[in-house]
């Protein structure tokens, strides 16, 4: 018979596990019961005596989409895995993602894709673990999906078929999630000991997997570097990134105007460049390619738009002067971007003159403004809107090969809460199931 503690333990993962298939469910509780029944908790003033703490092979701190990854890799191996969860469900930006469909992985992640102050450190995870390993998961699942656009891949149907598939997978397993739980005090003990509120736990291998501090009303935190700080590993500074920019004063008045438009164009900033589409909004400008440049932007720094790439706008200016000599150039231009940014652009870089009227000088003057062209951001909408946290945990505090801190053994990072960081399209889900992967081969 199971302590009233632990009895109400359990009532509180039978309730946040509705909605989940029965199977999973049921396996879920069943661990949870019979681990309940062997090692019962009855919390006492001494919280490192034998009777009163629960033992794990490995404990992982988040049940998001690198936690459980990292859980079902170690349960395979027959470790003893329990994953804590601070939220009342698992995976929570897993199910707002991608619009509710999940962009779960996309077919170009490869190393050369992702940031960090040692670039090569996601080397051997995404090697290891490519987006084929992760798809193939997902066919055997039987989850239809299909690819949107650049190699990013969706659910035909709900992101909640990922969570679904994962806790199925851990209860596979036979690893225990707990939902709802409050971690507060971490420390050396033989191992790790982990003081909750729902118990005292021991384990060999601590395995943090609790992101970075974006999207924060999803309960989302900086705990992990909390952590990190706590055993000597140094942190990257940390920033919002793919998030949109906000403006102020003129600007902004400009982007509200154009509020809605959307451009395709280049955006460049610190040597990286991407092409998508910006979008115009009453904060400022974002859109895929604003989301993407976002994350190499620091304040006061410029982002240079091409809002015609790939196109020899002068060239063409030339071409028009010379057969359509009376035409306006705002009647030229609006043949190639949207008429409403043309007509707020000539109040103040694009004369509203006859193409006969303009020089040589003008036209390289209007190609040079649209080809290269940047407005004042005075930052961005913050980790609030950010779908990531650029830096983290210190790469070269950690191992690439198993993701365990090299100054502390049995210590593990996963996921975003690294200093790794992929751009836009699923390439942070794959970094988070490569990286799970990996640890759960040496947890």
């Amino acid at each position: 018979m199971a302590s009233q503690g632990t009895t109400h333990v359990i009532l509180s993962e039978a309730k946040n596990l509705v909605g989940l298939p029965t199977r999973s469910a049921n396996k879920i509780l069943r661990s949870s019961q019979q681990n309940s029944d062997s090692l019962r908790m009855t919390f006492g003033t001494t919280p490192h005596s034998h009777a009163d703490v629960e033992r794990y092979d490995v404990v992982i701190i988040g049940a998001g989409a690198a936690g459980l990854m990292c859980a079902i890799e170690a349960g395979r191996r027959g470790r003893r895995v329990l994953v804590l969860e601070h939220a009342n469900k698992a995976g929570k930006k897993i199910l707002i993602s991608g619009g509710g469909r999940c962009n779960f992985t996309n077919l170009y992640a490869t190393p050369d894709s992702y940031q960090s102050q040692n670039e090569a450190f996601c080397v051997s995870a995404l090697t290891r673990y490519t987006p084929q390993e992760f798809i193939g998961l997902v066919e055997k699942h039987r989850i239809a999906y299909h690819e949107k656009k650049l190699g990013q891949l969706f659910c035909d149907g709900s992101a909640a078929e990922i969570v679904r598939m994962l806790l199925d997978e851990a209860a596979a397993v036979k690893a225990t999630v707990r939902l709802q739980c409050k971690v507060s005090t971490i420390r050396r003990a033989n191992g790790f000991l982990i003081e909750t509120d729902i118990g005292h736990f021991v384990v060999g291998s601590l395995v943090v997997a609790t992101g970075g501090p974006s999207i924060p009303q999803m309960g989302a935190t900086g705990f992990a570097y909390g952590i990190a700080r706590q055993f000597g590993l140094n942190i990257v500074q940390t920033r919002p990134g793919l998030v949109p920019f906000t403006s102020s004063g003129r600007a902004l008045e400009f982007c509200n105007r154009l509020a809605g438009v959307s451009i395709p164009c280049t955006a460049s900033c610190n040597g990286a460049s991407f092409t998508e589409s910006l979008l115009f909004t009453h904060k400022g400008i974002s859109g895929p390619a604003m989301l993407q440049v976002s994350s190499y932007w620091e304040k006061g720094e410029q982002v240079h738009i091409d809002l015609l790439p790939g196109f020899d706008l002068l060239a063409h200016l030339k071409e028009q002067q010379a057969f359509r000599p009376k035409a306006e150039l705002q009647t030229i231009l609006s043949a190639l971007l949207p008429r409403s940014f043309v007509e707020a652009m000539g109040e103040t870089s694009i004369p509203s003159r006859a193409m006969d009227q303009l020089s040589l000088k003008d036209l390289n003057a209007v190609a040079r403004t649209l080809k290269d062209w940047s407005i004042p951001f005075n930052g961005t909408e913050g980790y609030r809107k950010a779908e990531v946290t650029v830096g983290g945990v210190d790469t070269t505090e950690l191992s690439s090969k198993t993701m365990e801190a090299v100054k502390v053994p049995g210590l593990f990072f996963i996921g975003e809460a690294v200093d790794v960081t992929g751009p836009l399209g699923g390439y942070n889900f794959q970094w988070a199931w490569a990286s799970g992967y990996c640890a759960g081969q040496y947890v």
